[in-house]
């Protein structure tokens, strides 16, 4: 179970380590008698292709979601449902944009990341949902999830998990250092960071070079909206704005003192750490507990969770790392049979219930973040500790408001030519967030955008 629980929260942050591709030829052709309609889909056509013989395809890296897949056969017996795994991150991204570009192979549905999104929608390669009915269902997700597939009036997926971010903590090294709470701010927790490291040695936690999706999330939390898209041809860029310097000169200066280590994260080195006390903390998501609970298994009973520390004493406000949907893509021939299959996985309540308790995708539904068989379970690893109770109370506190642009394979390429070889060296994070917004700013217009 715990190799299956490394397995999914790796895949959960597979995008942060995707290498630039660009954007171009990848329109869909055509195909298909289903296709875009803006015209309501009527319960007697659900109906009937809901019990006409149907054949679909559906690509995702999710471990055995082939038994949520069985559930949907169950209820529908007249479809038929293949399940591919073409390989996760940038491998699954480049099939199926080749598939989309060729005209031939895409599947009907295909799981795709939050950030994601924005870039098959310039190349119109998903189908919007609305007519199908999906706006119905958007009461039953966290507000900020829906708005992730949903940021203007169309629908492009359903959510299927998420990463609201929290504190992981060794409870027994920072009472060793004098520290019995988590610390609750940001000024607490540097000053913990010093207090741990001389009188345990240990780092407090680790900042990863390489993981772009972390340092977004903490820009996230602090309020920063980095990225904007219209959803055809302006962006918003703006990653090297005043809120978002004092987030890097605030890692800079914990990493320059050596209170916060910057290894190599998901290596060998960095599972070893988390093993053997060199951190004292994780600053992760919502799907990190179980992760970590399969990586340090040694360490039980000493972690303890809480959420992130905040900017200002009293707030209760964090940033996510991570979550994907499912998308029916345009060129699908059984849309309605399509769009129903990506429903019922995320949203059927058994269905949800699997994913959050056997595959360990953390849960965007509210009928999963209110059932007390998910949020009342009490984890030994960590004490005792409620902790899907507590990222599902962190997970209402994440911004609505944020976005992505349609390039994000660039953008997380060079964060890391950028930002994480200075995070690496040691180097001051603010600086390189102007040389970022440059390579940003000058790729989108190379591509034809309009930059705010």
């Amino acid at each position: 179970m715990m190799k299956k629980a490394r397995k999914t929260a790796l895949a959960l942050v597979t995008g942060a380590a995707t290498v630039g591709l660009v954007l171009t030829g990848c329109a869909p052709s055509g195909g298909g008698d289903g296709g875009t309609t803006s015209d309501a889909i009527t319960d007697e056509q659900r109906e009937e292709a809901l019990n006409t013989p149907t054949d679909l395809t559906f690509w995702t890296w999710v471990p055995d979601i082939e038994n949520e897949v069985a559930l949907f056969e169950e209820k529908y017996p007249a479809i038929n449902v293949t399940v591919e795994n073409v390989g996760q991150g940038l491998e699954h991204y480049q099939k199926l944009r080749s598939a989309l570009e060729a005209g031939e192979g895409a599947p009907d549905v295909a799981q795709v990341e939050y950030q994601y999104i924005p870039s098959f929608v310039l190349t119109e390669s998903l189908l919007d949902l609305t007519p199908y009915g999906a706006d119905d269902i958007a009461d039953d997700y966290v507000g900020w999830a829906w708005n992730q597939v949903s940021p203007n009036e169309e629908v492009w997926a359903v959510p299927q998990d998420v990463g609201p971010m929290g504190n992981l903590y060794r409870e027994d090294i920072l009472s060793e250092a004098g520290i019995t709470e988590a610390p609750e701010t940001w000024d607490d927790y540097a000053a913990a960071a010093k207090a741990v490291k001389d009188e345990t040695g240990s780092y407090i936690s680790n900042l990863g070079a390489t993981q772009a999706g972390q340092m977004i999330g903490f820009m996230w939390q602090a309020g920063v909206q980095p990225f904007t898209y219209d959803g055809a041809e302006t962006v918003g860029i703006d990653v090297n704005n005043d809120t978002a310097k004092e987030v890097a000169n605030y890692w800079t200066e914990l990493i320059q003192q050596d209170l916060i280590s910057v290894d190599t994260d998901f290596s060998d080195q960095w599972y070893q750490g988390l093993a053997n006390g060199k951190y004292a903390g994780w600053l992760t998501a919502a799907w990190g507990p179980i992760f970590l609970q399969g990586t340090a298994e040694s360490t039980s009973g000493l972690w303890r969770a809480a959420p992130l520390p905040q900017w200002s004493a009293g707030e209760q406000v964090s940033g996510n790392w991570g979550g994907s949907s499912d998308a029916v893509l345009a060129t699908s021939e059984n849309p309605i049979a399509a769009y129903e299959l990506a429903k019922f996985i995320n949203h059927d309540e058994e269905s949800a219930m699997k994913l959050a308790t056997e595959q360990f995708l953390y849960p965007p539904q509210l009928s999963v973040l209110e059932n007390p068989e998910f949020i009342d379970q009490e984890s030994e690893f960590y004490g005792g500790q409620q902790v899907n109770k507590l990222f599902a109370d962190i997970s209402e506190t994440v911004d609505t408001d944020f976005q992505w642009v349609p390039f994000m394979e660039y953008v997380y390429s060079t964060y890391e030519e950028t930002i994480g070889s200075v995070v690496a060296e040691k180097g001051d994070i603010a600086a390189a967030l102007d040389e970022w917004q440059d390579q940003l700013v000058s790729y989108a217009e190379d591509q034809g955008f309009t930059v705010e």
